[in-house]
């Protein structure tokens, strides 16, 4: 894991991260910061978040359309089910990708593989 430089703009996105629910938008999350009088450029957020996403302190949900999506990581290495209509996002363990993405790889004679898996359907909530 990477070990990123201290900046204040690094550590209020970070604690902001920590205190909020769910997956948002670089733009959304901009936004919360404005609104609590933190003026931090949306430059920087994207650019933060990103160095967060690289050194694996942050979850991103690449949605089939849409903006990336960016929460704060709460375990180790998982995968998303993500609801297509309410968003709804369960954290899931994937033995088998995992497998499956190893065998691959080697296959074609890649190393230091890593991944992103998210599945999109409907929820139980919604699929009623």
């Amino acid at each position: 894991m990477v070990q990123l430089r201290s900046t204040q703009q690094r550590s209020t996105l970070r604690e902001l991260l920590d205190r909020t629910e769910g997956f948002h938008t670089a733009q959304e999350l901009h936004a919360m910061l404005r609104d609590n009088g933190t003026p931090v450029g949306l430059t920087t957020v994207y650019r933060t978040l990103q160095a967060f996403a690289d050194a694996g302190e942050v979850d991103v949900l690449r949605p089939p359309t849409g903006d990336y999506r960016y929460r704060r990581c709460r375990q180790g290495h998982h995968h998303h089910l993500i609801c297509r209509v309410c968003g709804r996002t369960t954290e899931v363990a994937g033995p088998a990708a995992e497998r499956w993405a190893e065998r691959v790889a080697a296959e074609h004679g890649y190393a230091d593989v890593s991944h992103t898996f998210d599945i999109f359907g409907t929820c139980p909530d919604c699929h009623r």
